[in-house]
């Protein structure tokens, strides 16, 4: 070919080269990794085949931040790696080339404007996560890809060091010199996860460390929460910490939370998810502490003062009545409790130690965490395919050529805030656009 590039053959020597494969790409999974990467191959140019268990695609995307579509964040690179617990700095390469940024304006360019919420989160105008998901449909039909529902994959195909294409369980064999996984993890196995792709990487060669839950609730055993005295409590900008049993800080978490019938939920419990799982992996399943700190804003100090004013405005009413509209009311007799005060308590029989030690119960509220909720009713896996063994840049295999990897089956994963879409989004573009040139590549070096 001389000094023309790899890529340039004529469109006749293209299509007779590439009549041998059914495809040029073949993407397992219909999910937010996998529809990014069928549009960014088709985009290049290749004969694209998206692969799809189920009867419907996007089902994880539309169910995602509570059906309305967190699809990225709008935070600063450096700080989207910092909510990327799970192997974040294997991303950098591929949010460089496909960012925060990038996936905005792509959506943007489909027509699916954004609004930025909360903590930098971005939602389409429309709040209904199905806008996201028919613009990325709607696209792929636009594109050509194939589309092929309620197909499950029995296996991926592999000989002489580089894949062939997949076998369905029906089997059917479609044939590709290039095969995407992007068939999520384990977790809400509703969705069509459920740990297909670890059986496909493990037979080129590759390591699946360790799979437990992230993005996962937590449990408790404190009295309050057996007998379900604050059940469906929710507290807004709290503050929570997490212990190691030799009483050494593990990490600290903001935002939003909910008692529930088994511990707690909501955003930074959620977060809070993944260092109780890696805690446990590292101390053993025993019981940890954690404090919630009520009011985060204020000082112990400035918290006694301001209470203790109001006790002295209203010195005749209960305590329990005095807190109404300072507390949340349900709290209230749980944490006089815990300060060892009567709830009906007035001010001249309320002693300034007590009320110093229930000021210090607000900003240290105490929890006894047990674990998790399972794998299965995690929001997110985290461990997966070793991206020790994947290539940033591209996502593509370092052990088997023609074999890339996307998403949630990589053992990388965020806390929640459209971190983790971002991460779909990002590595699925990469995995996309990368496949798409070897197997142009391929065929022109083949003369297939």
């Amino acid at each position: 070919m001389g000094d023309a590039s790899p890529y340039t053959i004529t469109k006749d020597e293209n299509e007779m080269n590439r009549s041998q494969y059914d495809f040029d790409v073949i993407i397992i999974g219909g999910g937010p990794s996998g529809l990014m990467s069928a549009v960014a191959a088709s985009s290049q140019g290749a004969r694209v085949c998206l692969v799809e268990k189920g009867g419907k695609l996007g089902r994880k995307l539309i169910i995602s931040g509570g059906g309305r579509c967190n699809v990225t964040n709008a935070k600063e690179q450096d700080e989207l790696i910092k909510q990327m617990p799970g192997n974040g700095r294997f991303m950098y390469s591929a949010l460089t080339q496909f960012g925060n940024r990038e996936i905005m304006q792509f959506f943007e360019g489909l027509g699916v404007a954004l609004k930025e919420e909360d903590r930098g989160r971005m939602f389409p105008v429309t709040d209904k996560a199905v806008t996201v998901a028919q613009a990325l449909i709607d696209l792929l039909k636009r594109q050509n890809v194939t589309i092929r529902l309620n197909s499950p994959v029995q296996e991926v195909l592999y000989e002489n060091g580089r894949t062939t294409g997949i076998l369905l369980q029906t089997g059917e064999k479609l044939s590709a010199p290039c095969v995407i996984i992007a068939v999520g993890g384990c977790s809400v196995p509703q969705t069509g996860s459920t740990g297909d792709g670890y059986a496909w990487a493990k037979a080129a060669g590759h390591t699946v460390t360790d799979l437990y839950p992230t993005e996962v609730p937590l449990t408790a055993n404190d009295s309050f929460i057996r007998d379900k005295t604050l059940q469906g409590l929710s507290l807004r900008d709290v503050t929570m910490t997490l212990y190691a049993p030799n009483g050494k800080k593990i990490n600290t978490q903001e935002g939003d939370m909910i008692f529930t019938h088994f511990g707690l939920s909501g955003p930074a419990s959620l977060r809070m998810g993944h260092y109780v799982s890696t805690s446990q992996r590292k101390y053993g399943a025993i019981p940890l502490s954690l404090t919630l700190d009520l009011m985060p804003a204020k000082s112990k100090d400035e918290i006694n003062a301001e209470s203790w004013q109001l006790l002295e405005e209203q010195p005749k009413k209960a305590v329990k009545n005095v807190l109404k509209g300072y507390l949340p009311e349900r709290i209230i007799p749980l944490l006089l409790s815990l300060a060892d005060i009567s709830e009906d308590t007035t001010y001249s029989h309320m002693k300034k130690q007590d009320w110093a030690s229930f000021a210090g119960i607000i900003k240290a509220f105490p929890l006894t965490i047990t674990g998790t909720l399972s794998l299965e009713e995690a929001f997110i896996t985290g461990g997966g395919v070793s991206v020790k063994e994947i290539d940033p840049r591209t996502m593509r295999s370092k052990l088997m050529d023609g074999l890339y990897f996307a998403g949630e089956v990589m053992d990388v994963h965020a806390h929640t805030g459209g971190y983790n879409i971002t991460i779909a989004f990002s590595s699925g573009h990469s995995a996309g656009t990368h496949s798409a040139e070897e197997a142009l590549e391929f065929f022109c070096e083949n003369n297939v």
